[in-house]
């Protein structure tokens, strides 16, 4: 029998592990029983109705003169009311071709206003000038590179005619992978991210977090981020909750992103994230209890458990590492064999990327720990204290539909 330090030790090791899995798997398996046979919000708009609300849409840019033109046209080639939508564009100083191009495409499309920053201000900064002279009660925020469908807007808009839903989700889909790079991992997270979402507004109204390419809010319980906060879509969709609405994902509200397929840009995306994501956590504490409530309970286990995975992996490994030590039988040596094993994948995988040979496998643990270093990157930027919200642009595909 193990002595009570090394059967401590033990529990953190399982304890750890137990965390790990829950938000990865078994989260994701309860979630789906839970949502078997629900259905979505029934009390809609119709495609048709008179009564659909006028939108505003929202968007800040920097440096996007690869993506703003096809980003207008697409969500102008809608089948809302045009007459019933406007089109907020804030550029945060860009000094590419960015203002002339959405200046020459303002003659074309009357709905469209365009406010430039002539100084750096940063994301949160610029949506909160743009929702001040917003004026329709629902508001749709996306991101340049984010192409709407033609019926993304409605699809968006139509569950506002039930007076309890502060907030609906897009469907944002990846068109395109390359088996090079990371795209393919981050698609395979961007359809399990939806889907996890859409069930959490199915089980409790309660997405996690709407992603901030493409979302609406209901202006009355819009809340817009405080302007030294990295996140702010997060940050929007927590406050839904935290008034008592609620927030779903809509399958049916397609758009597609232009993402990133380079490890080091998507690290340096997803470090910053990180880092607003921990700001998230201090400002949104309250939604942490009870941890058995449905809001709580999706909270821990979607988002709060994976932030601190890149901690529990440090837990096991250190924990498992002084069960060996202490003379821990076959199955722990092999365990910390394993954890030690498992990131030295990262220089395998990139030894047989420099000779043009890719495993899908080896490329998902690649994503998952480079990820997770980002995490531990953005908890660490965020102790020491967030110094500016200005962003650049991921460098992406850049294609053409």
């Amino acid at each position: 029998m193990l002595p009570l330090v090394d059967a401590g030790v033990a529990a953190v090791l399982w304890g750890s592990l137990l965390l790990i899995a829950h938000t990865y798997v078994l989260f994701p398996l309860l979630l789906a029983r839970l949502a078997r046979g629900r259905k979505q919000n029934q009390q809609v708009y119709g495609p048709a109705d008179p009564e659909l609300p006028p939108v505003d849409i929202l968007l800040a840019v920097y440096n996007e003169e690869q993506v703003i033109e096809e980003k207008i046209r697409s969500t102008f080639a809608t089948s809302y009311p045009l007459d019933k939508l406007t089109f907020y564009i804030g550029s945060d100083n860009s000094q590419d071709q960015t203002n002339a191009l959405i200046t020459r495409l303002s003659a074309a499309y009357p709905q469209l206003r365009f406010r430039p920053f002539h100084q750096r201000t940063g994301k949160p900064g610029v949506m909160e000038a743009l929702s001040a002279e917003a004026t329709a009660p629902v508001l749709v925020l996306t991101d340049a590179n984010v192409f709407f469908t033609p019926d993304t807007l409605y699809h968006l808009v139509k569950h506002f005619r039930n007076p309890h839903v502060g907030q609906v989700g897009g469907n944002i889909l990846n068109p395109d992978s390359r088996h090079a790079g990371i795209s393919g991992q981050e698609k395979a997270y961007l359809e399990r991210e939806n889907l996890l979402k859409y069930q959490e507004g199915v089980v409790w109204g309660a997405m996690i977090g709407a992603f901030g390419g493409c979302f609406a809010v209901r202006r009355e319980c819009y809340q817009p981020a405080p302007s030294s906060f990295i996140v702010d879509d997060f940050f929007i969709s927590m406050a839904v909750l935290q008034e008592g609405y609620q927030a779903i994902n809509e399958l049916e509200a397609i758009c597609h992103e232009d993402v990133s397929d380079k490890l080091p840009e998507e690290f340096r995306r997803k470090a910053r994230i990180s880092t607003g994501n921990f700001q998230n956590l201090v400002a949104f504490r309250r939604l942490l209890w009870p941890p058995w409530r449905g809001v709580s309970f999706a909270y821990w286990s979607h988002k709060v458990l994976r932030w601190l995975t890149p901690l529990l992996l440090v837990l096991m490994l250190l924990s498992n590492l002084v069960l060996v030590l202490r003379g821990a039988g076959w199955f722990y040596q092999l365990m910390l064999a394993g954890q030690v094993a498992a990131p030295a994948v990262l220089l395998l995988d990139s030894a047989l990327h420099r000779l043009n040979v890719h495993f899908r496998l080896l490329r998902f643990i690649t994503h998952f720990y480079s990820m997770n270093m980002a995490l531990l990157v953005g908890l660490w930027r965020f102790l020491k204290g967030v110094k500016t919200t200005v962003w650049e642009p991921t460098q992406r595909f850049q294609h053409k539909r």
